[in-house]
């Protein structure tokens, strides 16, 4: 794979390489993982965490164990991302620690299931949402749903392939209005506890589902909507001074964000029975109907700028993990490039969007939730076990943060349950049909990747791809 290429001059005539450029400070870093983290989740999953864990009191033990557990998981990628200053995220991590084939295996999930997904699964959220006023009376179509899904993820691939400045200005826009959408709501419920409706909160753990498959899926839903916790370490290189802002951004995002998920549901059972809860299918719009009266359609628009936000970042930190598979020789050359004058990696983020529609067509929401919660989870406890292993037996690399041995280790304990708790308390085939996809990474790495069967062969297309775009190789920026 080629690393280098003469794609500008100074004005001496010597050859510049490009890279993309570090544009993301303190309140961009914490804008882009508080911004990926509230997004539908927080306005869809309630229903369905109480539905499975089957109380009140259980939900809300779930909402601040799945913060908990964002929070120690960011820490130990903050400090992998101290020690491997590269984006890239858990491909990245894993490469370094585990070897190139279980790099790639990660990589090869990653871009053609899990962020497909993830992007998909929020963007039908955003949809939903979108045009739910227009069909108060029944279900939108699912072709209209589809249909401004599509549109969504279209619009963020221009804004993205055009100005990193300007979708980082899209992401802080977005979400100041979703925490004031959540402020609302809190607000709301403080109102209603002041009024004496407290109800909801009597025998608040009667009906509690103790069993393994219960919890792991709850859990699911929940962390779905902490999804995003490690989306700056996938853009570190664009990240100005890692070292301090990486930790510091954490620190400062996940806290707010858990505080107000647990407000928001708590505003929520002050509004609605555990029964309305877990009947609504929009639970945002529903407490609006029932507080805010004729102004509940607000919640409506709110809940789709909130999964527009959320889409919005998962996007700009998805298009990156494809870029630096493929500077690493992981992926087709054409996709570790970025545009000349623009220098954002616009093939790579072309073909994110082009996977994510093709997984939008068949995709629900709830089905896109589990699998994407199950894979992802595999990774990060792979992950995890790396920064064991660099603390073990490479003590001595430099470390400008550090979290105890002991957060690793329960992160991974908690990783291991959450993979393994629902095929072991409950069988189904799909998640099989997930282990041989994951699996099946292995025959395409050792001819393609390790042996380099037909190494010209997109050549051609690369160089016609390459004018077209308007792209150059990028070079790492450490």
């Amino acid at each position: 794979m080629k690393r280098s290429s003469s794609t500008a001059s100074d004005m001496s005539g010597s050859p510049q390489k490009l890279s993309l450029k570090r544009e993301l400070g303190l309140v961009s870093a914490v804008s882009l993982i508080a911004g990926t983290m509230i997004g539908s989740g927080i306005f869809m999953s309630p229903q369905t965490v109480l539905f499975n864990i089957g109380s009140p009191g259980a939900s809300l033990v779930i909402w601040a164990t799945c913060g908990i557990l964002a929070m120690l998981g960011s820490l130990c990628y903050a400090e992998l991302g101290t020690v491997i200053t590269e984006s890239g995220g858990e491909y990245i991590y894993i490469m370094r620690t585990s070897g190139q084939l279980m790099g790639f295996i990660c990589v090869f999930t990653s871009i053609l299931v899990v962020r497909p997904a993830s992007i998909a699964g929020i963007a039908l959220s955003f949809a939903e949402y979108t045009v739910a006023p227009f069909y108060q009376d029944c279900p939108p179509p699912p072709l209209v749903v589809k249909c401004a899904a599509a549109s969504g993820i279209i619009g963020l691939a221009i804004v993205n392939s055009l100005n990193v400045r300007f979708s980082m200005s899209i992401q802080v826009f977005f979400l100041v209005a979703k925490v004031l959408a959540l402020a609302v709501i809190v607000i709301g419920g403080v109102l209603l506890l002041v009024g004496g409706h407290t109800e909801n909160f009597e025998n608040s753990f009667e009906g509690t589902k103790v069993g393994i498959s219960p919890i792991g899926v709850a859990f699911y839903q929940g962390l779905w909507s902490y999804d995003g916790w490690n989306n700056l370490n996938y853009v570190i290189e664009e990240l100005k001074h890692p070292e301090v802002n990486l930790p510091r951004a954490v620190m400062i995002a996940i806290p707010m964000v858990t505080v107000l998920y647990l407000l928001v549901n708590v505003s929520y059972l002050a509004a609605m029975t555990p029964r309305e809860l877990m009947s609504s299918s929009a639970v945002a719009v529903t407490w609006g109907n029932k507080v805010l009266g004729s102004w509940g359609w607000l919640m409506s628009l709110a809940a789709a700028l909130s999964a527009f936000g959320s889409l919005n970042g998962t996007f700009f930190s998805g298009g990156r993990v494809c870029f630096v598979a493929a500077r690493e020789g992981h992926m087709p050359d054409i996709l570790a490039m970025a545009h000349v004058h623009r220098l954002t990696p616009s093939p790579a983020l072309i073909f994110t969007t082009a996977i994510s529609l093709v997984v939008l067509i068949p995709g629900d929401f709830q089905s896109i939730v589990n699998f994407f919660s199950f894979t992802a989870w595999f990774f990060y406890g792979i992950t995890l076990s790396g920064l064991l292993y660099l603390k073990i037996r490479k003590p001595e690399l430099p470390r400008p943060y550090k979290v105890p041995i002991v957060i690793p280790i329960l992160v991974l304990i908690a990783a291991v349950f959450l993979v393994l708790a629902p095929i072991i308390d409950d069988p189904q085939i799909e998640y099989l049909y997930v282990t041989l996809f994951i699996i099946s990474g292995v025959f395409i790495y050792i001819p393609f990747i390790h042996f380099k069967l037909c190494p010209g062969a997109l050549d051609k297309i690369t160089v016609f791809l390459q004018l077209f775009l308007e792209v150059a190789p990028a070079e790492k920026n450490l």
